[in-house]
């Protein structure tokens, strides 16, 4: 999905599941899930099983992640679909993808989003399947997010293991210009609000 219109691509798949939307909520009774794809360093620390990526039931749809080597450690994470990040605390890295969508939800709460929307989307994130990162756009945007995280810190003198601190750079972040949003909302935070917008319309 190199340089795409990403929103465009999640509002794509947005439409497609409400085609059958009925009989996509019964199967997600069973089987609501999600795509995690780890930079090679982060695979290395979590050592998980690794699956060929497919579909996965979130709005947000797959997410990237990868490490900052920060004291204490920390996890970056992306969305796919909008690019939205998330900071969160690493350790203990074994239980990053249990933790992950409590985090979402603060990030999701911080930026306006509403609490259906939350609700849904931890909903659907009961499960992970871990796979290598395919999309090549997405983890420059990671790379470019890690420089960017690492100027907050100096600018605002934040603290790289308090969690408060770690939401504010995730706001922050969220609001850069993404070349592979050029085409559409610009920002991950505008990308998070078309989505809601989108998905409240099925």
């Amino acid at each position: 999905m190199e340089r795409r219109d990403l929103v465009g691509h999640c509002h794509s798949r947005l439409e497609a599941g409400s085609v059958n939307g009925l009989a996509r909520q019964r199967a997600l009774l069973f089987a609501a899930m999600f795509h995690l794809h780890c930079t090679k360093k982060l695979l290395d620390r979590i050592k998980p099983d690794i699956v060929t990526a497919g579909h996965s039931d979130t709005n947000l749809g797959s997410w990237y992640a990868t490490i900052l080597f920060w004291k204490p450690q920390v996890a970056l994470l992306v969305s796919e679909c909008t690019l939205l990040p998330v900071l969160m605390p690493l350790a203990p890295a074994a239980t990053l993808a249990r933790r992950f969508p409590a985090q979402l939800a603060l990030v999701l709460k911080e930026h306006g989003v509403s609490s259906e929307f939350i609700a849904q989307e931890v909903w659907r994130m009961d499960k992970v399947q871990y796979a290598k990162t395919a999309n090549r756009s997405v983890v420059g945007i990671l790379n470019e997010f890690v420089r960017q995280a690492e100027f907050w810190l100096a600018a605002y003198a934040y603290q790289k293991g308090d969690d408060d601190d770690l939401l504010a750079i995730s706001a922050k972040l969220a609001e850069t210009p993404c070349s592979p949003l050029y085409k559409g909302p610009i920002s991950p935070d505008k990308a998070l609000h078309e989505l809601v917008k989108a998905s409240s319309q099925i």
